[in-house]
């Protein structure tokens, strides 16, 4: 769907409902992204900022498995951070590019998992959604800054919201505009039949729109079989 995987030096959001397959997807990049890859991918170490306490080490342990990999070395190359609110997100962000200023080129990935809940529990009326969006666009234009000195991809995970203008009640991101305007890259994750899934790519500047179904298995996301 994406040419290859996640694009350094940008940033990747993917949005969805519940059990869509969003937190399963960052746990299985935190394994995939230490592994060496095509055009000359050597595989590196991965940070982890977590904002709604969904990161777990023993899905990372059964998604080693998978790809025969040390379970215990796969954890030690996952640097995380558990942020409480969105001022203490934001601080993280210092931390993040301290480390990846002493440890040059070693870190390929930082997740973000998700990036908006903490800011929608901070900023909860319509009367503060304009110092909301202006933190967000600062926190955003800073994870743009990083990506880019450090050479590094950026993914982050996002909620979605009801669309209660609509007729048939369509979901759409949160964070509006400016999370809209700062993600290279959009996917959105839904519910298929059964336990399939389906990833849509909506919006890249040089990959045309498509879809791609997948599951949740054990070892994280697997293809459909046939």
């Amino acid at each position: 769907l994406l040419g290859g995987g996640i694009e350094a030096m940008s940033i990747t959001e993917v949005f969805g409902e519940f059990r869509c397959g969003k937190t399963q997807l960052s746990h299985t990049l935190c394994v995939t992204a230490q592994m060496p890859g095509p055009n000359g991918y050597m595989g590196g170490k991965v940070i982890f900022i977590d904002t709604e306490h969904t990161f777990r080490p023993d899905r990372l342990r059964s998604i080693s498995e998978r790809f025969n990999l040390d379970e215990s070395t796969v954890l030690d190359n996952i640097l995380y951070a558990r942020a409480y609110n969105s001022e203490h997100q934001s601080e993280l962000l210092n931390v993040v590019s301290c480390k990846l200023h002493e440890e040059a080129g070693v870190f390929k990935l930082l997740i973000v998992d998700s990036i908006m809940a903490l800011f929608r529990v901070d900023y909860s009326g319509r009367g503060e959604i304009f110092d909301r969006q202006h933190k967000l666009g600062q926190m955003m234009s800073r994870l743009q800054k990083i990506s880019e000195e450090y050479n590094i991809a950026i993914f982050i995970t996002n909620q979605i919201a009801s669309d209660f203008k609509s007729p048939d009640l369509a979901t759409r991101p949160v964070g509006g505009n400016i999370l809209a305007h700062a993600s290279t890259t959009r996917i959105a994750l839904k519910k298929g039949e059964g336990a399939i899934r389906i990833a849509k790519l909506l919006d890249s500047p040089d990959l045309e729109e498509a879809e791609a179904q997948f599951l949740i298995t054990g070892g994280g996301i697997d293809d459909v079989k046939n």
